[in-house]
């Protein structure tokens, strides 16, 4: 691809970068549109079996995504040009830009190399798995613009972080670092800066070499999960899932090598 996304894949894991740095990747329609049409390919062709060459155009075989931004920023929102005029056809095709990561059944990772901010912040949120540099900067910032939270914002922060911790940067506009975004659990890890992508990519290979249609069932339920409030209930849920996989060919293939293994050791 080219243009504002840049994309990469190397064993089964998409390094999609937003590359707009002179605007510090905030979201405008072509960059959107680069955003929904680099996981249309993702999900479109993925190889459910075989193993991936690595390589910018191997989309076919992704199997995870990893989320970041060419330097210095990480997404630094939407692009406010035109947002005094939006109406609300306007603002849902900005929206987009994030809502079409949290709906790709792909195991994600945003990994925050710098400012997120407002919609920046809610491309973050989307993601299953947020790291952080410690030159990451979460700032929600509606307020201070004069523009109240969406695309969901104040729902994602509070189920990330808590309400006390989500009014702290929404109504109060603090400002969290990468060290603080983990200490307040709106991150999974902080690393130093030069190792970020090195972590993120070995997460996702770890979710790439699991059988696609696994991981992406397994990402459903804990999406679905959320809503069990008993634990009975989330035994009945699961059942059936792990039924299904106890029929397919990778549980008896990953089975059989797992016992060659096992006779092999003196």
């Amino acid at each position: 691809m080219s243009g504002r996304v840049l994309v990469d894949v190397a064993d089964g894991v998409a390094t999609v970068t937003l590359d707009d740095p002179e605007r510090r990747n905030a979201l405008t329609a072509p960059l959107v549109a680069e955003i929904v049409a680099a996981f249309d390919r993702f999900e479109s062709g993925d190889d459910q079996s075989g193993d991936d060459q690595s390589g910018a155009d191997q989309s076919g075989n992704v199997r995870a995504v990893i989320v970041t931004g060419t330097p210095p920023a990480f997404c630094a929102g939407a692009d406010l040009g035109n947002l005094g005029d939006a109406a609300e056809p306007g603002l849902r095709a900005i929206y987009e830009g994030f809502l079409r990561v949290a709906r790709s059944p792909l195991p994600t990772i945003a990994a925050v190399n710098g400012a997120a901010v407002g919609a920046g912040m809610n491309l973050a949120l989307c993601c299953d798995v947020r790291l952080a540099a410690r030159s990451a900067r979460f700032d929600t910032r509606f307020l201070q613009l004069g523009l109240h939270p969406g695309g969901g914002h104040t729902w994602m922060l509070q189920r990330a972080v808590g309400p006390q911790a989500a009014a702290a940067m929404v109504l109060f506009g603090q400002v969290l670092d990468g060290e603080a975004a983990a200490d307040a659990g709106l991150v999974y890890r902080c690393t130093d800066d030069d190792a970020l992508l090195s972590t993120a990519r070995s997460m996702a290979r770890a979710a790439a070499d699991a059988p696609a249609p696994l991981a992406r069932r397994v990402k459903q339920t804990l999406r679905d999960i959320a809503a069990v409030d008993q634990h009975a209930d989330a035994v009945d849920m699961e059942i059936e899932a792990q039924l299904w996989s106890l029929q397919q060919p990778f549980f008896a293939e990953r089975l059989a090598a797992l016992r060659a293994r096992i006779s092999q050791r003196p």
